[in-house]
């Protein structure tokens, strides 16, 4: 792919970069998005399908693949970014990462060799800027001040940090002292690991996003764009672990964590938890003012592999890099399975030719969730290769069955259900991988299942270890008033919070929170249902297709859950809307002239159906290639109506009049028409506007359907040019009374028109009597 503009975003936190790539994405027809940790991934899916729902975007990670019929955008990790699909946009976060000696090669990647059609930016570090306009020396470079100011601030005890801190250490030992200790003298800390599944970590950030605890503790998985509302990080460790060997973090590293406090314009602060001492004076000064020393090599594998023979891959994937700053990958998983399964004198057997040596390659490549040494992941992938390899091309059901079942088991501690976890990855992974397996999709079913319930049971063990949640109904009515824009105060139905224990009973508020689209529905009063029961109601929004989502639960449900659920139901809010227009949103159809454009928006702000009359100068000003286009989205042009199609089936005239009722308040909204009716008498009056935005425009004091609306004006003009008389057989088909049918007829001209042409007839007859006969 060649991108017309080729764009990098370089600078320090809290400048914006993501949020701009995701504003840009969205301006775009399609688009795709790699971040670098599944959790970002799944925050920006959450985000983006707020905005398009969720039948508008995908969510592809190595273990987790949410694609629907036609997504416009796809949200990744930058690993299993999906590179063969061909988009409009492409963006890539954290671009800096082609310096790190595990997963830099995919990094540089990206830069190297993935384009949009029309863009494609890079977002990242200033430390990168040498070496990336190297590689790609037509980038423009963009930088962008710090929205907030973020300042030192020394050396704390544990209880002397300010509330909305998060702390940070390096090991799951240290970050389980930490939080006990914070529990004990302040009530509690909400917990982020970047072993967490996205459903436990989304749960433990909505404790601290809604303020049900003040503190938090996590690893440096904060460091990569969650954003939080936190005001201050304290640093417990400034050693950690790399896998290889234990070292002292840089600079710019304690920076990109540091600088996730202070979120849009509030300004953060930074500094260390006692005994530690305060960060040395050029160390805070350089994190201060966003200067760092710049990377110097970056991390690179070749892509053109070999796969004619065993050897011959793993040669290709040691060839040394091209250019003098690039170097080779030191140690990674996929290769060191790969070298350690080609030991095996049965695989090497087996691993004859190109498509089995790259079936070898592909279960080298499942990721080593759990952290084995590499002897104990090697056998794993021995056996799936084997199985694979075989004369049934596919793993044993059986052998699945009894490894995936014994990880259905909610019982254990954190580090238990962590385990877990890790292995249910392992197999969700294994299931999205092609033909490997039986039924794919069951499969899928099947661990993503367990990978929630092990998620609600890990949160339930972390808040149960690691909070007390006692809060007044004052607190209670702050933190649900910040976690979300969406959320109002008259809500609050109940005062104090209960024990994780004692909720559990409501688990399924939790569990709907990730539940499918037809898990919900909607009635003519506006009200959202989850299994027949009512949970929210629609309300009037910024305009008729964003309605406002309002929750109206009596259970004694924490701010963190409501939080959750309600970004939920904003998605499956957008989703409806997406239907009724046939997926015609109003802004997104770039390809439309400027004519089109505007008839898409007043088919959206009628929710897809406009008068003809009222789109004439839209309708006069269409190209040839415009009426093409909105032929192929399904947009009916009419002499009286322009209406999108899809959006007249039973099921959507029942979302309109939801929508409609939202928009217009219950005493003006239409009242629903009967099911699949052609046209019925309303029993009460309304304007004419909200009988358009059902469907049915008002015709002589009767509401028709806009498609038999359209039949119904030729045929009769087709009877009235003809000088005959109304069709009988009309009446039936629109289920009225022919008074009725005279008056609709009258109303739209043909009577006169028929009168005309009888007039017409009339005087031809009489002088033709006058003439002479032959």
């Amino acid at each position: 792919m060649a991108g017309n503009v080729l764009t990098a975003l370089l600078g320090p936190t809290n400048t914006g970069k993501t949020h701009r790539a995701v504003e840009r994405m969205l301006e775009h027809e399609s688009g795709m998005i790699g971040l670098p940790l599944r959790l970002l991934a799944r925050e920006i899916y959450d985000r983006v399908s707020v905005r398009v729902g969720e039948q508008a975007v995908a969510l592809v990670t190595g273990e987790e693949k949410r694609i629907p019929a036609r997504p416009r955008y796809f949200v990744s990790t930058v690993e299993a970014m999906p590179i063969e699909r061909d988009v409009d946009f492409v963006a890539v976060d954290e671009i800096q990462l082609m310096a790190h000696p595990e997963r830099g090669h995919v990094f540089t990647d990206r830069l190297l060799r993935l384009r949009g059609r029309s863009e494609t930016w890079f977002m990242g570090s200033d430390t990168i800027r040498p070496l990336l306009k190297r590689l790609a020396p037509t980038a423009e470079v963009l930088s962008f001040p710090r929205l907030s100011r973020l300042r030192a601030a020394g050396s704390r005890s544990l209880p002397a940090l300010p509330p909305r801190s998060a702390v940070v250490a390096f090991s799951m030992t240290r970050v389980y002292e930490l939080a006990e200790r914070l529990k004990r003298r302040r009530g509690g800390a909400a917990v982020v690991l970047g072993a967490l599944s996205p459903r436990t970590r989304n749960a433990q950030v909505a404790l601290f996003q809604a303020r049900e605890v003040d503190y938090m503790v996590a690893t440096d998985a904060i460091g990569m764009g969650l954003n939080l509302d936190l005001e201050h990080v304290a640093f417990a460790d400034l050693e950690k672990f790399d896998g290889r060997e234990t070292r002292s973090l840089q600079t710019a590293e304690l920076a990109q964590i540091a600088g996730r406090a202070g979120r849009h314009h509030n300004d953060g602060s930074f500094g260390t938890v006692g005994p530690l001492p305060a960060l040395p004076e050029p160390v805070a000064r350089a994190i201060e003012t966003h200067h760092f020393p710049a990377e110097r090599s970056l991390y690179w594998r070749s892509s053109d592999l070999d796969f004619s023979s065993l050897d011959k891959l793993v040669a290709s994937l040691k060839v040394p890099p091209p250019l003098d700053f690039q170097r080779s990958v030191a140690h990674a998983d996929d290769l060191s399975a790969l070298i350690a399964l080609g030991k095996n004198s049965e695989i090497r057997s087996r691993a004859r030719g190109s498509e089995a040596i790259t079936l070898l390659w592909d279960v080298c490549r499942i990721p080593d969730y759990r952290k084995l040494l590499i002897d104990q992941h090697a056998a794993l992938l021995s056996e799936i290769y084997l199985q694979l390899s075989g004369t049934r091309g596919r793993l044993d059901p059986d052998w699945l069955r009894q490894r995936i079942d014994r990880l259905d088991d909610e019982s254990g501690d954190i580090d238990v259900l962590l385990a877990r976890l890790d292995f249910v990855r392992t197999w969700t992974y294994v299931s999205y991988q092609g033909d490997w397996v039986d039924d794919p999709k069951t499969l899928q079913n099947r661990t993503r299942g367990i990978e929630d319930r092990l998620s609600d049971a890990l949160h339930q063990r972390l808040v149960e270890r690691f909070v007390e949640r006692r809060r007044t109904t004052a607190h209670l009515a702050t933190a649900i008033e910040r976690a979300s824009p969406f959320v109002k105060l008259s809500e609050l139905k109940r005062a104090l919070f209960e024990s994780a224990a004692e909720a559990a009973p409501e688990q399924w508020l939790s569990q709907l929170a990730d539940a499918p689209h037809d898990a919900f529905g909607v009635d003519e009063r506006a009200r959202i249902l989850a299994k027949g029961r009512p949970i929210a109601t629609l309300s009037r929004g910024v305009d008729v297709l964003h309605p406002e989502v309002v929750l109206t639960l009596d259970d004694e449900v924490g701010a963190g859950d409501r939080a959750r659920l309600l970004r939920r139901l904003v998605a499956f809010v957008r989703d409806l809307t997406a239907e009724i227009l046939g997926g015609l949103i109003p802004g997104a159809q770039h390809e439309l002239g400027a004519a089109a454009r505007g008839l898409v928006y007043q088919l959206g702000q009628g929710l897809g159906t406009t008068r003809a009359r009222d789109a004439a100068p839209q309708l006069a000003a269409l190209t040839a290639a415009d009426h093409e286009k909105l032929a192929e989205a399904g947009v009916a042009i009419g002499s009286r109506v322009v209406y999108v199609a899809a959006g007249l089936t039973p099921e959507r005239v029942l979302v309109r009049r939801a929508l409609a009722g939202a928009w217009l308040g219950a005493e003006a909204a239409p009242e629903l028409p009967p099911r699949g009716a052609p046209s019925f008498r309303p029993s009460s009056r309304r304007s004419a506007a909200a009988w358009l935005l059902v469907g049915y425009p008002l015709v002589a004091e009767r509401a028709i359907r806009a498609d038999v609306l359209e039949r119904l004006d030729r045929n009769l003009e087709r009877a009235a040019r003809a000088g005959r008389p109304i069709p009988r057989a009309l009446c039936r088909r629109l289920d009225c009374s022919s008074a009725e049918l005279a008056a609709i007829a009258r109303v739209l001209g043909h009577v006169r028109l028929e009168r005309r042409r009888r007039r017409r007839r009339a005087r031809g007859t009489a002088a033709a009597a006058k003439l002479p006969s032959s």
